[in-house]
């Protein structure tokens, strides 16, 4: 569907890019920024930007960027068209109703198409649980005590032994391979064929929040492995955005979310009234799994396996948690590997008092770096409160530091003005670092050679960018340039063409929007591009003599490699003439702020 560019920019405007990405990501503003983590790369430190002023975010860690289209088409997997729908509902404002296009149509016609199979499947894997070639896989479910309608209520199935089933059923069904292939249900090969990926397992159908099936899980009867087996990513299903049973437990009264590790686990929890039970889907826990949480909830529980890999999933969750903005505790499993088993072993009453009592997460973390030190030795005791002082460092706010040096030294028996003070030493510490050495150069010389080249380009490039982002938040440089710089000057493709746009848009309004501009692009890669372009800085920049000076080198770094490239292709001496003569001007360059 085409809507026109006023129409675009209007709904842009009226949504703020910080009260969009809010809902989404913790933001916690520094300087003129908002900062957090970034949800489409995992990282400890925060690096992801959102500029209230551009109107647009950029990852200073992975390069991703954009503006509110972007990432909603990002983070929600919308379609632009999708994104714009969205965003037109939050603003309250009414789109006008068009014929899609012939791209749309298409995208929209494979999704539905995708979701109908899958929903097909499903009932098929349900059938054939129910007939007697379902026997293993019903016997493997009553032995782990689900009941029938726990079996329903999750669509649990059955993938028979044979290996081409589903194939041959769906293509019964009037689907042809290539959107078989689609699904990730359907592998095609020369020499066998179109086979199934899932056959022999227990299946469990994988459900968006909407309760439409998006891919499925399989755990396989007898000794063959994998053991569980997921879908692939398809255009419906990316596990790393999606988690098991949260369209069932989003709907719970509880205040909280637990998470498990597998499907059983969520199943039986539900089954024995714990409807707030979630998965993630055969991966480590994501950032954005956690920014889907914080929709539904304000705290969670962890009830990963008591094993060294379940408390690793659990050291590394946490901290993704924290920073969605979610509060975590931890449930202790012991003497048993899983809330399947504790349940079955215990009942539903001491699982409750678990979650009454569970670990504050924090304390969590401390009590597992514990394991490292022999606390009966003054050595191994010195080097635990060394390394707890420097966690507590991980708290910003002084209140909450204070409360949590408290809660440690009465665990342990440190006085709390000694625990204080360490915590403190390793504050005044922690500021400095160490630069990373450059890299070796060749032993003939080619190395270093081609090093310099390099830097050579990318100091210009990095020139055009620093260029753009100056003038996107300082309008008042385009008089004072104006006489050295046009667009033409900027060599690099794209800088070239984010500097065309900045140029007439501020001779035609005297301002620029950087987030209107992204919009004048259509590939993501260019989104990056261009945010990062928009989001270029140095050091100093506060101190307005160091400003000046990098200005003046800025343009006099972007003036000379224009002239040096175009006295490369030059051919009449009166081009060559004038490069000469605006070489020697530039000599004179200086722009005073």
């Amino acid at each position: 569907m085409y809507y026109p560019e006023e129409l675009i920019e209007e709904i842009r405007s009226r949504n703020d890019i910080v009260d969009v990405i809010s809902a989404y990501v913790k933001l916690q503003k520094k300087g003129s920024s908002y900062f957090g983590l970034c949800p489409f790369h995992n990282e400890k430190s925060p690096s992801f930007s959102v500029s209230g002023q551009k109107q647009m975010y950029y990852c200073f860690g992975c390069g991703a960027g954009g503006n509110v289209f972007t990432f909603l088409m990002e983070y929600e997997n919308y379609t632009f068209v999708e994104a714009v729908k969205a965003l037109a509902q939050r603003a309250g404002i009414t789109l006008p109703e068009a014929e899609p296009s012939a791209q749309e149509k298409k995208e929209a016609s494979l999704r539905q198409r995708l979701l109908e199979i899958n929903k097909l499947a499903a009932k098929y894997f349900y059938y054939q649980l129910t007939q007697p070639q379902g026997e293993q896989a019903r016997n493997y479910l009553e032995g782990r005590k689900l009941s029938h309608e726990t079996i329903v209520k999750f669509g649990l199935g059955y993938s028979n032994k044979f290996s081409n089933d589903l194939y041959q059923y769906l293509k019964s069904a009037g689907y042809d391979d290539y959107i078989l292939k689609e699904t990730g249900l359907i592998s095609l090969d020369e020499k066998r064929g179109g086979h199934d990926k899932f056959w022999n397992r227990v299946m469990f159908p994988i459900m968006d929040i909407n309760n439409r099936v998006i891919g499925f899980g399989g755990r396989v009867l007898g000794d063959g492995t994998p053991k569980y087996l997921n879908s692939p990513e398809t255009k419906l299903f990316d596990k790393s955005r999606n988690l098991y049973g949260l369209n069932l437990a989003r709907r719970s009264r509880r205040p909280n979310m637990i998470i498990c590790e597998g499907y059983m686990d969520v199943i039986s929890m539900h089954q024995a009234g714990f409807d707030n039970a979630v998965a993630s889907l055969g991966t480590a826990f994501t950032s954005p799994q956690a920014s889907l949480l914080k929709r539904y909830t304000d705290e969670v529980l962890l009830a990963y396996d008591s094993d060294g890999a379940g408390v690793k999933a659990a050291l590394r969750a946490i901290p993704m948690l924290k920073e969605a903005g979610l509060r975590s505790r931890v449930i202790h499993m012991e003497p048993y590997k899983d809330p399947d088993e504790f349940i079955k072993n215990l009942g539903t009453q001491a699982f409750e008092d678990r979650i009454a009592h569970a670990q504050n997460s924090f304390m969590f973390e401390i009590s597992i770096m514990e394991r490292d030190y022999n606390l009966n030795d003054p050595e191994g005791k010195t080097g635990f409160f060394n390394s707890v002082a420097k966690k507590l460092l991980e708290f910003n706010q002084e209140l909450e530091r204070k409360n949590y040096i408290e809660a440690v030294a009465r665990q342990y028996g440190i006085a709390f003005d000694d625990l204080n003070r360490l915590v403190n030493r390793f504050g005044l510490m922690s500021g400095y670092g160490q630069e990373r050495p450059a890299p070796a150069a060749r032993a003939d010389g080619s190395g270093s050679k081609e090093k310099k080249r390099q830097e050579k380009e990318d100091a210009v490039v990095t020139a055009q960018k620093l260029l753009l982002t100056w003038l996107c938040e300082d309008t008042g440089l385009f008089e004072k340039i104006g006489s050295w710089i046009s667009p033409e000057d900027f060599t690099d493709p794209l800088c070239h063409e984010a500097a065309v746009c900045v140029f007439e848009e501020y001779d035609t309004k005297k301002t620029v929007t950087p987030a209107r501009i992204i919009s004048l692009f259509e590939d993501k890669d260019e989104h990056d591009a261009i945010a990062r372009a928009f989001n270029t800085t140095i050091r100093d920049e506060d101190d307005k003599a160091a400003r000046e000076k990098a200005i003046n080198e800025t343009i006099r770094r972007i003036k000379t490699a224009s002239l040096e490239h175009k006295s490369k292709t030059a051919r009449d001496i009166s081009v060559l003439q004038e490069i000469i003569r605006q070489k020697k001007e530039l000599q004179k360059l200086h722009i005073s702020l």
